[in-house]
């Protein structure tokens, strides 16, 4: 298991908190401590979590590292506050306290084990998170139902989920197979490709594979930066078979990428310069249908902008994978069978340079980890006045001017509202702070929950 201070830093690295996890600074109440427990336990196995966590020491807005005095060896009621829990706890919960250190700072970390078999309960009441809040069971039911099927046959994949269509052909499938020089054999294929549930249905998977996936999966056009200019365009790449999708989309990304003459410094020949560096694009679209939420029953979607490409897949991270993971381009495939796939037919290498190769042309930034989604921003680099454009510093160029020009304003923003305000990832806004402040443009005056920011001349 990761050590405390790696996994505290990653869920700090989340922009907003998930379901799964919670932070604290101070606060102590044991009964609903144990409720917490509860509903963590039980909503970590429902988004496929190992774990759940709460922090102490965090706090809730910023995820700024404030330190606490929270202590879990106190007594309550005249017996440790461990055992009281537990004993009230069914089944049984094998969390764990840790302390640590960060920045100078105490912090205690919760560590608790996804509910297995039946949800847990807490003094005869079950508890799940619904958003932020911890809520009783029993006024979700279909909640309590989906939690019931998840602790019975497991979470979610495109493997156990039965498809709503029976009647599925691949011919398009095994024409692919041909093409690649792979023949699938036809009594075989549907076991070996894992396309049929336990109880012997077609599966998401094979939907997904068929002749028509009846899944959309969408590229629109906008003359702006917003969805709210004029839409120039909308194709549809989906309702065919997923590996043929693949192929299009990529396919698609070079007629959109233009070519621009650069004629600036021309001596003997002119530059010839690409809108968007085309193998991020294709590493960004193929990672985004392979590890796509497709239980959900959307299709990523593909938004061309007037200055960006954006790319998004449904849901968030595998379970099992962390965001520092994710960056250093560990595979942890949200869609395993898939992924396997992709691999068989020379999609994907399965090597894990990936996101590893969009971070190198245009860094971390340009990933958003949203609550349902994981977003790619491919920035256009356009050749204007004789001179080509650096994208990647152009990107920190505008983040730093953008958060120094919020604080002269505003001194007393929070993380928080500086997102809200500059419209800029939580990661984004952490990084370039930390950045103005290592070159003492940026100082932080006071307490983090009463000083205030200063921008130095």
């Amino acid at each position: 298991m990761p050590d405390p201070v790696s996994i505290i830093n990653d869920l700090r690295g989340y922009e907003t908190e998930r379901e799964w996890f919670e932070f604290k600074e101070n606060w102590f109440i044991a009964d609903e401590l144990g409720e917490y427990i509860c509903a963590l336990a039980n909503t970590a196995a429902m988004f496929g979590r190992k774990y759940a966590y709460m922090v102490w020491g965090v706090a809730d807005r910023t995820h700024e590292v404030v330190g606490t005095s929270f202590d879990f060896h106190q007594d309550v009621k005249g017996e440790p506050l461990q055992h009281y829990i537990s004993r009230q706890l069914s089944p049984s919960v094998n969390y764990v306290f840790e302390e640590c250190t960060v920045d100078g700072k105490r912090l205690v970390l919760l560590t608790i084990p996804a509910a297995k078999h039946l949800p847990v309960s807490y003094k005869w009441e079950r508890f799940i998170r619904i958003g932020s809040s911890k809520e009783s069971l029993r006024r979700f039911p279909e909640k309590e139902i989906f939690l019931f099927h998840v602790l019975r046959d497991g979470f979610p994949t495109v493997e156990n989920t039965e498809s709503e269509y029976q009647d599925l052909t691949f011919t398009k499938l095994k024409l692919y197979y041909g093409a690649k020089g792979l023949a699938l054999n036809d009594e075989t294929f549907e076991r070996n490709l894992s396309l049929r549930t336990e109880d012997g249905k077609y599966n998401i998977l094979a939907q997904l594979l068929s002749d028509n996936s009846h899944i959309l999966i969408r590229i629109g056009s906008f003359s702006g930066r917003t969805k709210s200019a004029r839409m120039t365009d909308i194709r549809d790449f989906g309702n065919t078979c997923l590996l043929y999708s693949i192929d299009d989309l990529v396919n698609y990304g070079k007629l959109l990428n233009a070519i621009q003459p650069d004629e600036d410094n021309r001596l003997v020949s002119r530059d010839d310069i690409p809108l968007f560096n085309q193998d991020v694009y294709r590493e960004a679209v193929i990672n985004a249908l392979i590890h796509n939420s497709w239980t959900s029953g959307n299709g990523p979607t593909i938004t061309v902008f007037s200055d960006r490409i954006e790319i998004l897949s449904r849901g968030s991270l595998a379970p099992g994978q962390t965001i520092e993971g994710f960056f250093k381009g560990e595979s942890v495939p949200v869609n395993q069978k898939l992924a396997e796939i992709c691999l068989q037919v020379h999609i994907s290498e399965r090597m894990g340079r990936g996101v590893p190769r969009i971070v190198e042309a245009y860094g971390k930034d340009v990933f958003e980890f949203r609550e349902n989604s994981i977003v790619v921003n491919i920035p256009f680099s356009r050749v204007g006045k004789g001179k080509k454009s650096n994208v990647k510093a152009k990107v920190q160029q505008d983040a730093t001017s953008l958060i120094l020009d919020s604080f002269q304003k505003n001194p007393k923003l929070t993380k928080a509202e500086l997102v809200k305000e500059t419209g800029l990832s939580r990661s984004k806004v952490d990084r370039t702070i930390s950045k103005l402040q290592h070159e003492d443009l940026l100082t932080r005056r006071g307490s983090d929950r009463n000083g205030y920011w200063e921008v130095m001349s």
